[in-house]
C-alpha cells in the first residue's frame, strides 16, 4: 500500500478528532434538584419513603359505629355475623399476664392462628400443632397434640382455629381438619385434606368451610366431619404459609386461593356463582411475583374487600363478582372496615386509611420496614399485624417487640408499648382485653 491510499483515512481520523474536541469543550449543564441514589427507595424507611399524597389533615372525619363490649372472638373478621366491629378496650392497655402455649416460632415452623375467645377460654395453636385452652385469669385448661402417629412434631407448620357449638375446628400443615371439645379438648372427630391446611376454617351454620393446599374449597359438615361439596381454583406454587378464611354471608360464600383467584359460590350447594381476578403487581420488588392472596376476603355490606402479596387491593361486588376499584398496595392482613374507610398494613409495611368508595388513600404512616439499617444487609423486614379498631384506636403489633396505637382519623401515632418476645398472630380483643401470641410462644393479655 502506497502512502497516497492513506491519505483519505488521515483525513477522515482529523475531522472525527476535531468534532470529539469541540464536543468535549461543550459547557456541562448543571441539573437543579435533590441529588438521590438510585436505590433510595428500596433501603429508606423513613416516613418520607412511604409517605402519602395527601395530607393528613385533608382526611374526611371518620364515622366510626359505637363500641361494643364483646365477650367472644369465635374466628376470622372476614364473616359480617361473627365480626365485632368496633370492641370495647381501655385506651392505655398494659400487659397483665403471659403464659406459654407451645412451640413458637423457628427456621421451619411458625405460628400462623390467630387466638380464638369464647365462654371464658382463650384457645391457641402453636407452631408444631399443639392447641392449647387457657382461662382468661391466664390458668392453662388443656392441652391437645395434633400431631398424627406416624409425623413428628415439626413435620407440619401452620394452621388456623374457629369455633362454633361448642366445639373447636382447628386445621393444621399435617393436612386434617380436627373439632375437639372445646371444654375437654378431647376429639370429635377429624377429616383428611389430602394437602395442607395452613388457613383459618370458617364456621357457620352446620357448615365448615376451608382452602387447602391454596387451590381447594370445602364445605364440610361441622357435625360429623363429611364432606358436603368442594370447589377447585387455579394451581400456583408460588405461595406463603396460611390460606385465607373464607367469607360468608348468609347468601354467598367466598374463596380467596393461591393463584390470586376469588370464588364467590351458594355457600349450602357450592354451585359457583362468579370468579373474579386480583391482577397487577407492584413494579420493583420481587415479592410482587407471588400472586397469592394474603388477606382473608373481608365481607363488609354488599362488597368484598380482598387484597394479594404482588401489591393490589380490590373491591368487588358481592353478588356478581363486579371488580369496583383497585388500590395499588397488597395487604399482608385481613383488612378492617370502619365507617366509610378501610384500614391495612401493605406489603411495603405501611399502615393505611383508604377511603371504601373508591380505594383512595386518604393517608398513609410508614412502620419500621428493614431489620437491619445497612443497604447490603437488608434482606429481612419486621412482621406487622392488625390493624384493627378498638377502643377508639387503631392497633397494630409488631415483631420488633412493640404494641402501636394510631388516631384512626389522621393516622397520629398515640402510643408505643413493649411487647416481650414481639407478636406473630394479629390481636384479638374479647371482654375488654386484647390478646396475642409472641414469636416465643407466649399468649400475653394486654388491659
Amino acid at each position: 500500500m502506497n502512502a497516497f491510499a492513506l491519505k483519505p483515512v488521515s483525513l477522515a481520523l482529523g475531522v472525527m478528532a476535531v468534532l470529539l474536541a469541540s464536543a468535549c469543550a461543550k459547557k456541562e449543564v448543571a441539573l437543579t434538584g435533590e441529588r438521590e441514589g438510585v436505590r433510595s427507595i428500596l433501603s429508606d424507611t423513613g416516613e418520607d419513603a412511604l409517605a402519602s399524597t395527601t395530607a393528613p389533615e385533608a382526611a374526611p372525619p371518620l364515622n366510626l359505629p359505637a363500641t361494643r363490649a364483646n365477650t367472644d372472638w369465635t374466628q376470622s373478621i372476614a364473616t359480617p355475623r361473627t365480626r365485632t366491629a368496633h370492641p370495647a378496650l381501655g385506651s392505655a392497655p398494659r400487659l397483665i399476664w403471659s403464659v406459654d402455649i407451645g412451640e413458637g416460632d423457628g427456621r421451619r415452623n411458625r405460628i400462623t392462628a390467630d387466638p380464638i375467645v369464647s365462654g371464658g377460654r382463650v384457645f391457641t395453636l402453636d407452631a408444631t400443632a399443639r392447641v392449647t385452652a387457657v382461662s382468661t385469669s391466664g390458668a392453662v385448661i388443656w392441652t391437645q397434640d395434633l400431631t398424627p402417629a406416624n409425623d413428628d412434631r415439626g413435620d407440619g407448620s401452620g394452621g388456623g382455629m374457629a369455633f362454633s357449638g361448642g366445639k373447636l375446628y382447628v386445621a393444621s400443615g399435617f393436612g386434617l381438619l380436627t373439632a375437639l371439645d372445646a371444654a375437654t379438648g378431647q376429639e370429635i372427630w377429624q377429616q383428611n385434606l389430602r394437602t395442607t391446611g395452613t388457613g383459618s376454617p370458617t364456621v357457620f351454620g352446620d357448615l365448615v368451610y376451608l382452602v387447602s393446599g391454596d387451590e381447594v374449597g370445602w364445605a364440610i359438615d361441622a357435625n360429623n366431619g363429611r364432606i358436603r361439596w368442594q370447589i377447585a381454583g387455579t394451581p400456583n406454587n408460588n405461595n406463603v404459609i396460611g390460606a385465607p378464611a373464607p367469607a360468608v354471608s348468609d347468601k354467598y360464600v367466598v374463596f380467596a386461593f393461591g393463584s390470586g383467584e376469588v370464588q364467590g359460590a351458594f355457600r349450602k350447594g357450592g354451585l359457583r356463582r362468579w370468579d373474579a381476578q386480583v391482577a397487577g403487581s407492584r413494579t420493583g420488588f420481587s415479592t410482587a411475583t407471588v400472586a397469592d392472596i394474603t388477606s382473608d376476603p373481608v365481607i363488609d355490606g354488599r362488597r368484598i374487600y380482598v387484597g394479594s402479596h404482588s401489591g393490589r387491593t380490590v373491591a368487588l361486588d358481592l353478588e356478581n363478582g363486579e371488580r369496583l376499584w383497585t388500590a395499588p398496595d397488597g395487604p399482608l392482613n385481613p383488612v378492617w372496615p370502619a365507617g366509610n374507610s378501610i384500614f391495612m398494613i401493605t406489603d411495603r409495611n405501611e399502615l393505611l386509611r383508604l377511603s371504601a368508595d373508591d380505594g383512595s388513600r386518604l393517608w398513609g404512616k410508614a412502620l419500621p420496614l428493614f431489620t437491619n439499617a445497612k443497604p447490603r444487609r437488608q434482606n429481612e423486614i419486621y412482621a406487622h399485624h392488625g390493624p384493627i379498631v378498638a377502643g377508639g384506636r387503631l392497633i397494630v403489633v409488631s415483631n420488633d417487640g412493640q404494641m402501636r396505637t394510631f388516631n384512626p382519623q389522621n393516622g397520629q401515632l398515640l402510643s408505643e408499648l413493649p411487647m416481650p418476645g414481639g407478636a406473630t398472630t394479629n390481636p384479638v380483643v374479647a371482654g375488654n382485653t386484647l390478646y396475642v401470641v409472641s414469636t416465643k410462644g407466649q399468649l400475653m393479655a394486654f388491659r
